[in-house]
This record gives structure tokens, C-alpha cells and sequence, in this order.
């Protein structure tokens, strides 16, 4: 009855892709039909079930029934895309010529095997003399013919190569290429079945989820020197391969994740007092009685039909395929009147088989069951533990069936199907859950192939970074992302960040400036962790990791060494002694840095030293003054150090002035030195 339905063709509107997956959103018009059984066309096979939500947007209407369907068209060879069409003369190609081989191959082995074959000599018969001429005539003509046919051999090698490369090329480009058509002459998708109750004139937007998408995000930074504001533009590299193209659709990229489940926990209540069973589920009813007998005559007039005759039987030396069966293993009943009872399993062929009533049933479980289990069924029952000839089956246990609990797939009413007379005797009359189409295998391997995709430098996925928020950015421009599995850029929005450029120097290490770019997120956008390509004065700087900036946050971003800048470092160490009898060693270290801006602007530097820390309570350790400790010290910036920031004035420079003294006792001596730095 589905090609009664009405059939509204849908286009995609947009996108949210989440840390992995996406929700699509798709709309749909037309005029209600008398019956509102609509089918809306567009969705991709990958839509996953149990997510499809339909909404009215305009219109007299309201959805009464929602499901997804899968329906099947055979294409003419004219709608097959035209790559596939390629492919295939290609392969055809391929497999002509290597016919051609194969068959050119066995005509050389022919000619090359031709010999002289004397005739078979009788016993009175005299000794013949060898006909030269004729086997030097035959070698001629193999020679001949042979070097004729591997001509045509090496001739024919090329083009197979020739062939077989194309083939790959394009095989290559295809997949490479968007997974949105299908190949062959099947098109296979899915639709939206659904029931909406109204008349008029009615637009519909349909929601559902798939899998395959993931994204990352990336940075560009532009900035010019001097100034407290920059440019941050936010960009990210979008990849899926959900079997549609996303063509001009509204992107929206979210850190939230869509596995986890988004149902209300169910709080339960605290008793005190005897255990009380369980309620059965909502929905759910006993098989009614008399359901066993109300196909008796059904049976019997299957019984009275006189029986065809014998068809031949084919012989086969193989062993017999089994018959798969389509009908599932298990199901719920959910209308008024339906019942759940299980399905028998297969019993082992015995002379004296158990009957199935006969087997006790185990205890249901107090969990969902997942689909295709049965409640109450024995287990199958394999040829190795069958009942030997003659043996008494026992006598059934009492043992109390408790009432099954029906998963969610065997209470949803709209996918049970009612089992007819022809099904099993345990199936007829009652409800068990339609399967569902198997879905692709290749396209649902290729859609999970996305989340393995390598990160570019700096890179990190939304869910490590995000932490413990979720946040969505909307980008301000349709996007165009097809579904060819590869990282492709959209821009999201551009955000007024604040800066402020600073330089460090740690001399006593390294005689070097590093430049450093302090960040503060006065917007209301997180900014997550991810590769950033700083500009400055429109010159490309280079590409550095921007940690996760939460908003009204601020960190550092280290821009590398700044070449304008120059430091030097010079230290002076005088040793001599005092007190009573020259009993304490004086160690005086003198620290000269000099400070060189060649940049056109001021630059204000932070200068890092360190002091000796000493655990003997008889060395003591004097500070020259103008250095102060950090205010939190951290595994880079250690409680030793020493800090003294200092504008350089452009084209300037400046000399700072430091060190310390050390006071020792006379008999010991410092580790690896009196005398250094």
C-alpha cells in the first residue's frame, strides 16, 4: 500500500554537525491528500531509526505516524551516473583484453608445441632416410608464425596495461569522489512514511540523524603591531560521508556529542517492607485465549487440498544450501488483543522428539531485551545432546512464567507486523517487529572511516577540548561540503579579540627574544583548542596551537624567537674572604644583560633570572634588589627565579643590572665550582 502514498520531494535546509555525527534538517510542501498519507523522498540511506522527527511548519496539519522507509527503483542505463558507466566499460575493457591474452597466449603454446612426427615404423620395413627438407620447412613456418604472434602478444600487453591503468584512475577518482550517487542499477534510499492528519496546503520539516561527520577547529589570527585588538577568524575543517551532498545548506557545528542517550532518568522510589513486583509496561496486554484453535480450519482445508504431484528431483553432488529465513527469531505484541509468546527453536531430529511444551522456560529477564531474543524459550538443542531412541522425556517443571518485559523496539506500534496463517504455528496472529533493510555494509564503513582521519598540526577533536561545556557556532554563510570523506574549510564567524604583544628572555639559557601574544576572549564564543595562522602587518608569522579559551579567559600564545630583539648577558664572579680568620668564603656574581629594540615600536620584555637555592643553614645568599619573585610560580617559572620587566624604547636599548652574593663557609666549596655562573 506504500505506492498510494503521496510523494513530496524534499530539499536540505541545514546542517548541525556534532563532535561526531550530524542532525539534518529537511523541508517538504504539498497539498494533503484525502487519506494524509505522504511519503517525503530525499533522505539518505545512512538516516539513522529512532531519530526521525517531523514538524509542521505551516499549515492546517498534525503528524499523527512517522517512519522511515526504504524503497528500491530500478534505474535505465541512461540514470546510471555517468562515472559509473565509465567504470564499467572500463572494466569490460579490462576483461576483453585479458581474454584476448589469455586466448593469444594459448595459440603461441599451440604453435610452439608443432613437431615433426615420423610415421610408426612396422618390423619389415628397411631403415628410412629422414625427410630434411620437410622439418626444416615446419621450423620455418613455427619460427615464422611465432615471432608473428608475439608481435601481436607485445602489442596486446601494452594495451592491457594501458587499460588496466585507466581503470585504476578512475576507480581511484571515484573513490575519491562524493558517495551521494550510487553506483549500479538499483537506487536505493529512504523516506520518510508518514500520516498527517489535516487538508490544505502544508510544509513540513523533517529532522533526522546520521553517521559519518566530524569536524575540528581552525584559526586565522591577523593582527598589526602595536594595536590591543585583532582579527580572529573562526574556521573549521569539516569531513563526512553521509551519502548527500550539503549544498548551500545553514552549517551549525556543536561539541555535543550524540551517543549518549537523551532520556529522563526514571527516579525510583525507596520502600521499606516486602519487595513488590514490577508493573508491566505500558502498552502491553496477555494473548488473548483461544488464539491456538482460531486456525484449526485453516489447517484443515490445507489438509484437504489435494497434493501436487512430485517434481523431479536433480541430483547434485554438493551439499544442499540452507533456507534462510526473513521472519525474526522474536517479538512483542502491542495492539489490543495481540499477545507475545516466543518462537519455538529448532529442535534436533530424533525418533522421539521432546514436544515444545514440554521444556520448562527459564525465568524472563529482569532488563530489555534486545531484538530477536525470546522470552521463556528453551535454548536449541543440538544433535550431540538429543534424547537417545526410546527415551521418556521428564515431566515438565512447575516453574511460574513471570511476564515478559518487551524491549522499545517491540512497542513501537507502527513497526509490528500481524503474522498470517503461512507463518510458523507460534507466529500466526500475533505481532512481531517488520526487520528492518539491511543497510549498506561498504557505505556504513565508509562513513566510520571519517572519525579516523588524520588531524592537521595542532588539531583537536571538539569533545577532547570542550571539557565540560557544550557550546554551537552557526556560520554566517551557506557552506558547501560534498560527502567525499576529505577535510574541507568553512568559515564560521569572525570574533574581535583582545591583544597585547610581550617578549620573555631567559639569557642565563638561551641568548634569545621569544615573542608572546597574550589572547583575552571578551566575546561570548568559546574558543576551542586548535591550530592558528598568525598574520602580522598582513605577513604570514606562523602557524601555532591556540589552547581552549573559555569566554572572558585570556592565555598566551607563543609566536617564536623575535629576531628585532637582542640580548646579551655578562657576568663578572669575584671570590675573596672575611670574617675572623678569613672563615667565610664571599662569592659575588655580577649579572650585566643588555637589551637592543630594532623594532619601530616600544617593546616591553620580561626579563627571567635565577637565584641559588641553598639547604645549608650555615650559606647564605644575598639578592641585589630590583628583581621580585613570581607571583605564582609554576613548573616553567620556578619559585628561584627572578623577573624584571623593562620597555625598550624603539631603536633603543637598555642595560640592567643584577646578581647576588653567596657566603660559605671557608672549609666547603660550591658544587662543580666556585667560580661560574
Amino acid at each position: 500500500m506504500a505506492g498510494q502514498r503521496a510523494v513530496w520531494e524534499s530539499r536540505l535546509d541545514s546542517v548541525v554537525v556534532h563532535a561526531v555525527g550530524a542532525v539534518c534538517r529537511r523541508r517538504a510542501s504539498g497539498v494533503l491528500p484525502a487519506d494524509g498519507r505522504v511519503r517525503v523522498a530525499g533522505l539518505p540511506r545512512l538516516a539513522a531509526e529512532g531519530s526521525l522527527r517531523v514538524r509542521v511548519l505551516s499549515g492546517a496539519g498534525r503528524v499523527a505516524e512517522a517512519r522511515l522507509g526504504y524503497p528500491a527503483r530500478v534505474r535505465t542505463p541512461d540514470e546510471r551516473p555517468s562515472w559509473d558507466r565509465e567504470l564499467t566499460e572500463l572494466q569490460a575493457e579490462v576483461e576483453r583484453l585479458e581474454e584476448r591474452r589469455d586466448r593469444l597466449r594459448a595459440r603461441i603454446a599451440e604453435v610452439a608445441a608443432l613437431r615433426a612426427v615420423p610415421p610408426q615404423r612396422r618390423r619389415e620395413d628397411g631403415h628410412r632416410r629422414a625427410p630434411a627438407d620437410a622439418v626444416l620447412a615446419l621450423a620455418e613456418f613455427v619460427d615464422a608464425r611465432l615471432e608473428v604472434l608475439q608481435e601481436r602478444s607485445v602489442e596486446l600487453a601494452q594495451q592491457l596495461r594501458l587499460a588496466e591503468h585507466a581503470f585504476e584512475v578512475a576507480a581511484a577518482r571515484v573513490r575519491a569522489g562524493s558517495s551521494a550517487e550510487q553506483p549500479g542499477g538499483v537506487e536505493t534510499g529512504a523516506c520518510a512514511e508518514l500520516t498527517v492528519r489535516g487538508e490544505g496546503p502544508v510544509e513540513l520539516e523533517v529532522e533526522y540523524a546520521v553517521p559519518g561527520a566530524v569536524w575540528v577547529p581552525t584559526y586565522r589570527l591577523a593582527h598589526h603591531r602595536g594595536e590591543r585588538s585583532a582579527r580572529l577568524v573562526l574556521r573549521a575543517s569539516v569531513a563526512q560521508r553521509t551519502g548527500e551532498d550539503w549544498s548551500g545548506v545553514r552549517l551549525a557545528l556543536s561539541t555535543a556529542s550524540l551517543v549518549g542517550g537523551g532520556g529522563l532518568p526514571e527516579l525510583a522510589s525507596l520502600r521499606i517492607g516486602r519487595r513488590q513486583a514490577a508493573p508491566a509496561p505500558s502498552g502491553w496486554r496477555a494473548q488473548p485465549a483461544g488464539l491456538a484453535g482460531l486456525f484449526d480450519g485453516w489447517e484443515d482445508a490445507q489438509r484437504s487440498k489435494p497434493e501436487p504431484p512430485p517434481l523431479p528431483v536433480a541430483v547434485s553432488a554438493g551439499p544442499p544450501r540452507p533456507v534462510a529465513r526473513a521472519a525474526r527469531a522474536g517479538g512483542a505484541p502491542a495492539a489490543p488483543g495481540a499477545s507475545f509468546v516466543p518462537q519455538a527453536p529448532p529442535m534436533a531430529a530424533a525418533p522421539m522428539p521432546m514436544p515444545v511444551a514440554a521444556a520448562a522456560p527459564p525465568p524472563a529477564p529482569s532488563g530489555p531485551v534486545p531484538p530477536g531474543a525470546a522470552y521463556g524459550s528453551a535454548a536449541p538443542r543440538s544433535a550431540a545432546f538429543a534424547p537417545p531412541p526410546g527415551a521418556v522425556p521428564p515431566p515438565p517443571a512447575e516453574a511460574a512464567v513471570p511476564d515478559p518485559r518487551p524491549s522499545s523496539e517491540q512497542l513501537d506500534y507502527a513497526a509490528l507486523v500481524l503474522a498470517g496463517p503461512e507463518q510458523e504455528p507460534l507466529r500466526r496472529g500475533r505481532l512481531f517487529p517488520e526487520p528492518s533493510p539491511s543497510r549498506p555494509g561498504g557505505a556504513l564503513r565508509g562513513a566510520e572511516e571519517v572519525s579516523r582521519l588524520p588531524l592537521p598540526r595542532y588539531g583537536s577533536w571538539p569533545r577532547a577540548s570542550a571539557g565540560s561545556f557544550d557550546h554551537r557556532f552557526d556560520a554566517q554563510a551557506p557552506a558547501h561540503v560534498p560527502s567525499d570523506g576529505v577535510w574541507h574549510t568553512v568559515t564560521v564567524a569572525e570574533l574581535p579579540v583582545g591583544v597585547r604583544t610581550s617578549y620573555v628572555c631567559v639569557p642565563s639559557v638561551e641568548e634569545a627574544v621569544y615573542a608572546v601574544l597574550e589572547l583575552s576572549n571578551a566575546t561570548a564564543h568559546a574558543l576551542l583548542a586548535g591550530p592558528v595562522e598568525v598574520t602580522v602587518d598582513g605577513d604570514f608569522l606562523l602557524t601555532a596551537g591556540l589552547p581552549t579559551l573559555a569566554p572572558g579567559g585570556v592565555r598566551e600564545l607563543g609566536l617564536g624567537r623575535a629576531e628585532e630583539l637582542r640580548v646579551a648577558r655578562h657576568v663578572e664572579v669575584r671570590e675573596s674572604t672575611s670574617g675572623v680568620l678569613n672563615s667565610t668564603t664571599v662569592l659575588d656574581h655580577a649579572v650585566r644583560i643588555e637589551l637592543v629594540n630594532r623594532l619601530p615600536h616600544e617593546a616591553s620584555v620580561e626579563v627571567r633570572e635565577r637565584v641559588p637555592v641553598s639547604g645549608d643553614p650555615e650559606v647564605r645568599i644575598e639578592e641585589r634588589p630590583g628583581w621580585s619573585p613570581p607571583a605564582e610560580p609554576s613548573a616553567q617559572v620556578p619559585s628561584s627565579a627572578r623577573l624584571r620587566r623593562v620597555v625598550v624604547p624603539p631603536g633603543g636599548s637598555v642595560e640592567l643590572t643584577g646578581g647576588y652574593v653567596i657566603r660559605i663557609p671557608a672549609a666547603k666549596a660550591v658544587v662543580g665550582g666556585n667560580r661560574r655562573s
